[in-house]
């Protein structure tokens, strides 16, 4: 099932036919800098910070296998290990919370 749509853009309008998923979807919310998410599910091998490590761009952070493969997860920006959820052994999903920033 479609519906029909007005949008304007510009001073232009424009006719257009939206299906049902796309009206439906979910919005879009911007990622929080401040919290550090899995991107895939897998287990934890190892925590290479602490709460209270001051850390850098790029520096490790954990050591997520998934698919019998070792991915070395980075820090997106510099700052303060906050928080860490994880510990290793642990089973994450995607999506889950694994470090904080201050």
């Amino acid at each position: 099932m479609t519906t029909r749509h007005t949008l304007t853009l510009n001073d232009t309008v424009y006719e257009t036919t939206l299906t049902r998923k796309y009206a439906h979807r979910k919005p879009f919310v911007p990622k929080d800098p401040k919290r550090l998410t899995a991107v895939i599910p897998g287990l934890i091998l190892d925590l290479l910070v602490k709460p209270g490590d001051q850390v850098r761009c790029g520096q490790g952070l954990l050591v997520l296998e998934a698919m019998k493969m070792q991915n070395h997860i980075a820090a997106h920006d510099a700052g303060t290990i906050q928080a860490l959820h994880v510990a290793p052994g642990d089973t994450v999903t995607k999506g889950q919370l694994l470090v904080e920033f201050q």
